[in-house]
């Protein structure tokens, strides 16, 4: 892939980062800023529109540094267990680990007294879930290979980059940063193959 479609996946992403925690941070902080779309306050809207932005930009760019660290692993660990079997298993070991993780030690480490364990297990079956989603959407775009690369990167990557927001503990935070996440490591992955093949028809057809 030539250097214009990497410049392109970085811009679009870019974008994708920014205009998802907009979206997102009016959602999930709606008490805080719902009063001033309700009293016409253009000004300060603009001013936490561009906030959001801005913060959606860092977000972009942890996904994108993440996406990139994972292609290079993924070569790493093809190349050390010698077998893509072998590594599709440790792929899965560290999916199931990180589910975990993200239920128990967050029990363990954030309940409040009498709270009970259920809404720290649906965030890890919500995790799960968005990842099989896409890991299928990535199966039925590429080949049935690519599903448990494409569960390990949703699901281990993704909780890797959202740790800044998981040792706050912070609610709001947790889904601000999360769901943007989510979305530019969706759209990475399943952007990639398409400009992968207009790369190689542009390539061909010089």
């Amino acid at each position: 892939m030539n250097s214009r479609n990497w410049v392109r996946l970085f811009l679009t992403t870019l974008a994708v980062g920014g205009i998802s925690t907009a979206f997102v941070g009016f959602a999930v902080r709606w008490g805080e800023y719902g009063h001033l779309f309700q009293q016409g306050k253009i000004g300060e809207i603009v001013a936490v529109l561009t906030w959001l932005v801005g913060v959606g930009f860092i977000f972009s760019l942890i996904s994108q540094m993440g996406f990139f660290a994972y292609l290079t692993i993924h070569r790493f660990g093809l190349g050390i267990f010698k077998s893509a079997s072998l590594w599709k298993s440790v792929q899965i070991v560290f999916v199931l680990f990180v589910l975990f993780d993200v239920a128990y030690f967050r029990y363990k480490f954030f309940q409040q007294p009498g709270e009970g364990i259920g809404k720290y297990i649906l965030l890890s079956v919500f995790l799960l879930a968005v990842g099989l989603l896409v890991a299928y959407a990535k199966k039925k775009q590429t080949n049935k290979e690519a599903f448990v690369p494409a569960l390990f990167f949703m699901i281990v990557v993704t909780t890797i980059e959202w740790f800044p927001a998981l040792r706050t503990n912070e609610e709001s935070w947790l889904y601000l940063m999360l769901f943007p996440l989510l979305i530019c490591n969706m759209y990475q992955l399943l952007i990639l193959p398409k400009l992968l093949t207009h790369a190689r028809i542009a390539k061909a057809d010089k």
